[in-house]
């Protein structure tokens, strides 16, 4: 496989659902050479024929990083192997790109971004809403119900099959409310602009398919400095309800904003990544009443049929990550956003196993 001489020469570790969604971005967009594909099993032999073929193949992460000496490494792989992988990238000199979490714990995290500083070098991670035109819109709309706002949002899923399998490997190392509650935690601390200062959360453990400290039911709930509250709802596999598996409202003194996804919200799609994005419609409600304690609007519709879908969002990631090396742009504060919400990811999770809340 030729290479070009200006474009950005990236490994791809990992060759699931987004590992390879990102490696069909870097096969698709200018600026990108992919120079080796890793996994440890048959799903890098997979993509690589679903890229065309021709790529040099690993087993091994270190094996990878010397033979292919690449510019950057986009990391897709489980949680447990997030850290020690984008340190030796750095260490290496490369950039990184990282599914979230940065890393399985806080401290993991924080050395991570350390790495990244030492080597003068990119960490882009990988919170996918930030790059959706509809959640952008989302967030900027609850900003206009004032405060305090209650933010309710779950994202629960019926898994079977491959998408269970999936599951039972990610909670070897996380919860559901860690894994995927960093996204809407994110999109929560955008909302308010505000300091979360105390957690709560609840888990259940519906399944001996996992381990024994493991949970793979959790809500948590978060209180903001502004006053403001929010809570997430995550569960994964078989015995999951598909009833209200897509809630996504946010509640304020001049009304509410809520995601109306009719179609992804279908019976059937809970497991689906690509309806995990999906908007489709926002639905607006302004609060304010007349003399006569009547509505003085009607609810309003902002139609999102037009939007991204799963892989084209991942390009968007792409090209940010490639802008952010081509213009050097200053990722501190997205760096220190990833940490945070990991951090209140991780308070919920102790909140659970202890039974009482967490301050923060």
């Amino acid at each position: 496989m030729s290479l070009s001489t200006n474009s950005l020469r990236v490994l791809v570790v990992g060759c699931g659902n987004m590992g390879s969604s990102h490696a069909i971005a870097y096969k698709t967009l200018d600026g990108f050479d992919i120079c080796g594909i890793v996994s440890t099993g048959n799903s890098k032999v997979v993509l690589n024929e679903r890229l065309g073929g021709g790529y040099p193949l690993f087993d091994d992460y270190t094996t990878a990083l010397a033979e292919t000496q690449p510019d950057a490494v986009c990391i897709s792989t489980y949680p447990d192997t997030h850290e020690a992988f984008a340190i030796q990238a750095f260490e290496k000199g490369c950039h990184v790109f990282i599914e979230k979490p940065v890393a399985d714990t806080v401290e993991g995290a924080k050395r991570v971004i350390a790495a990244a500083e030492k080597a003068g070098k990119k960490l882009v991670v990988g919170y996918i809403l930030r790059h959706h035109p509809s959640w952008e819109k989302f967030v900027e709309v609850a900003r206009e119900m004032g405060k305090p706002l209650v933010m309710r949002m779950n994202l629960n899923q019926q898994s079977h099959g491959t998408m269970w399998t999936v599951h039972r490997n990610l909670m070897k190392s996380l919860s559901p409310i860690v894994d995927c509650g960093v996204h809407y935690i994110d999109v929560m601390c955008q909302m308010t602009r505000s300091k979360p200062v105390q957690v709560n959360a609840i888990g259940a453990r519906l399944t001996n398919d996992i381990p024994a400290d493991n949970y793979n039911y959790g809500q948590l709930q978060i209180r903001f400095e502004d006053g403001s509250v929010g809570w997430y709802e995550a569960g994964w596999g078989p015995m999951m309800s598909e009833t209200a598996f897509f809630v996504k409202d946010v509640i304020g003194p001049n009304g509410c904003v809520s995601i109306v996804a009719k179609n992804a919200g279908s019976a059937g799609k809970s497991d689906n990544v690509d309806s995990h994005t999906k908007t489709e419609s926002l639905r607006v409600h302004r609060a304010a009443l007349n003399a006569s304690d009547q509505f003085v609007e009607e609810d309003t519709w902002i139609d999102m049929q037009d939007e991204p879908d799963h892989q084209e969002l991942c390009n968007r990631e792409q090209r940010y990550f490639l802008k952010a090396i081509q213009e050097n742009i200053d990722l501190t504060d997205h760096m220190q956003d990833a940490v945070n919400s990991l951090q209140i990811a991780f308070a919920c999770d102790e909140s659970v196993r202890t039974g009482q809340p967490v301050l923060l």
